[in-house]
């Protein structure tokens, strides 16, 4: 098994539940590391850049609005963790998207539902894959936010030195 980051996103129903720590806990139980960790208040721009492969879909305006906090609070707790088969193991504990599919025991089956609207209330987000968490990841977070670079980096003169991801080729 190889090394491998994802993003993890405690959402708005997540963090006015108070279940920040219980979500940690059961993280840390899988033997992977905090690598970055930052409060965020969702902006529209951002929420959609996120979601932009489900815009198609009927439940996207719904899901912006969720997860900009409109229906809780105004914020998201966004980590990025690292360690060997960080995504199966992330994914496996977080359950299925649906709560109502979700194994009782995974965080999103303990702690999961669906609104009356129909609005999955998931509580958390994890990357699916080492493509989606990359791009993920270089959204939420930029380099300097995490405790190691896990993407290469370059600089940019700006009007200070700034770090940026590092364009691929």
């Amino acid at each position: 098994m190889k090394e491998q980051q994802t993003l993890v996103l405690i959402k708005p129903d997540g963090l006015v539940k108070s279940l920040t720590g219980n979500i940690l806990t059961e993280l840390s139980d899988v033997d992977i590391i905090i690598t970055g960790a930052k409060i965020v208040q969702v902006t529209r721009e951002l929420a959609e850049e996120h979601y932009n492969h489900l815009k198609e879909e009927k439940f996207f305006d719904e899901l912006i609005k969720y997860v900009m906090g409109e229906y809780h609070t105004r914020r998201v707790l966004a980590l990025v963790y690292h360690g060997t088969d960080t995504i199966g193991k992330v994914r496996r504990v977080i359950g299925e998207t649906n709560p109502e599919e979700a194994e009782p025991t995974t965080i999103r089956g303990k702690y999961g539902r669906i609104t009356k609207s129909g609005v999955f209330e998931n509580v958390v987000h994890a990357s699916e894959n080492e493509k989606e968490a990359e791009r993920e990841i270089k959204l939420w977070f930029r380099p300097e936010e995490l405790v190691h670079n896990i993407y290469p980096t370059e600089s940019k003169d700006v009007t200070k030195t700034e770090f940026f991801w590092k364009e691929k080729k």
